[in-house]
């Protein structure tokens, strides 16, 4: 439950409350003034789906609340419900993700904004309800914008921003939030909650114009295309995807304006790679231990800094590029799998290979697996893989096997 600590109310009109991730988003969704909300209990998404209820019970939020039969139907319904100008809500974790994919698919090519949290959760079997990242990468080639957050601060912010890129008429495109289940889902902090006055001046209202699905306005939705039409919907698809990229730093910027805080990066995260010789680069809230590691580590002289990618659809990729090009060995540390792919790496380290390689400078890239199923980071894992990093910077050369950070042997 909420609590607002003693300095309720700041110099900005911001309250200040000690909740969680998932209450954070509750927040945003609130002051985003949503319509249509669907529900399907699975951990640890779910607290979020808790967090609106009440707020619904409350008075708070005055929106359609729907439980649905199962993930699928949830998906379906929000799908529609934009279609017909209903600014929504839905998420799952997991398995339950991967239950909707049917959806999940279908929804970027009819250009549904959709917003939805993922409470990353590892991939049964066997059973486990610890953070992954394999459930929203699911849809990663699929036209479906993705970002992780790793504090309640940037879960509130983000759902704002995300509802004020996915409307944009140059866009129009679902979004994922990601979230580390546990880890932020349901950690609690103090978190900034801007005034409604403010929201409304950065956020519009969702407006289909003539793409509204109505009867006064008879359009096609879904129409069966094949080979007629299906590769100019996917170059569609494309090319709005592209445009986001302009329409993301534009909210960012905005936002700044409105609020006066938030990233003038709105595509990642730097910590200390100003003179960094070794750049750790991960998602989420992986970057905690490594703060801390880096932390010790320039204390002993080592010159070690972190980027943490919030935005992984669309990829940073020059952006990232001219950071990175400048260290002397990169570790890339993942909290996913992709078996069977170029050197058995996780997600993002191929995805950073792909974006290293047309640069001038590529230094040694080293590919590290760790924190599977929700197992802590360790200290010992940030330091196992600085020392290897080291090791590439010495001798100039990648080395091509992917590292498993914590596994007992």
């Amino acid at each position: 439950m909420a609590v607002v600590t003693k300095a309720a109310t700041t110099a900005s009109d911001e309250k200040e409350l000690l909740i969680s991730g998932s209450e954070a988003v509750a927040e945003g969704l609130t002051l985003a003034d949503i319509d249509v909300v669907t529900g399907y209990p699975i951990r640890p998404y779910d607290t979020v789906i808790q967090a609106i209820a009440k707020k619904i019970a409350n008075g708070a939020l005055v929106a359609e609340y729907i439980v649905a039969e199962g993930e699928h139907s949830q998906f379906e319904i929000v799908k529609h419900a934009s279609t017909v100008g209903a600014r929504v809500f839905c998420g799952s974790s997991g398995v339950g993700w991967a239950y909707a994919m049917e959806c999940l698919v279908v929804t970027p090519p009819l250009r549904v904004p959709m917003i939805c949290l993922v409470g990353n959760r590892a991939l049964d079997d066997p059973g486990a309800f610890g953070v992954e990242h394999n459930d929203a990468l699911f849809v990663r080639d699929l036209g479906w914008m993705l970002c992780w957050i790793d504090t309640s601060q940037e879960a509130i912010d983000t759902t704002l921003i995300a509802y004020r890129v996915a409307e944009d008429r140059r866009v129009l495109l679902p979004c994922a939030i990601s979230a580390d289940g546990a880890f932020l889902t349901h950690s609690q902090a103090i978190t900034l909650v801007p005034s409604k006055e403010k929201v409304d001046k950065f956020l519009p209202r969702y407006n289909r114009g003539d793409l509204l699905l109505h009867p006064d306005n008879p359009i096609t939705v879904a129409p069966q295309a094949n080979e007629d039409w299906v590769i100019e919907i996917r170059r569609q698809n494309d090319e709005a995807m592209k445009r986001a990229y302009t329409v993301i730093e534009e909210a960012y910027a905005d936002f700044r304006k409105v609020f006066g805080r938030g990233p003038e990066n709105p595509w990642f995260e730097e910590y200390m790679t100003d003179d960094a010789e070794i750049v750790l680069v991960g998602m989420g809230t992986i970057s905690l231990p490594m703060k801390v590691g880096i932390r010790n580590m320039r204390a002993q002289g080592k010159k070690v800094g972190l980027v943490r990618l919030r935005w992984f659809r669309p990829f940073p990729t020059e952006k990232l590029v001219a950071v990175l090009q400048n260290a002397k060995a990169i570790g890339v540390v993942d909290r996913d799998y992709s078996f069977g792919s170029p050197f058995a790496s996780g997600v993002v380290a191929n995805e950073i290979r792909a974006a290293m390689y047309n640069s001038e400078k590529r230094p040694p890239l080293l590919s590290f697996i760790s924190g599977l199923g929700g197992r802590e980071v360790t200290l010992e894992d940030v330091y196992k893989a600085t020392d290897l990093c080291y090791n590439a910077a010495k001798s100039g050369k990648s080395d091509l096997k992917t590292h498993w950070l914590g596994v007992r042997e």
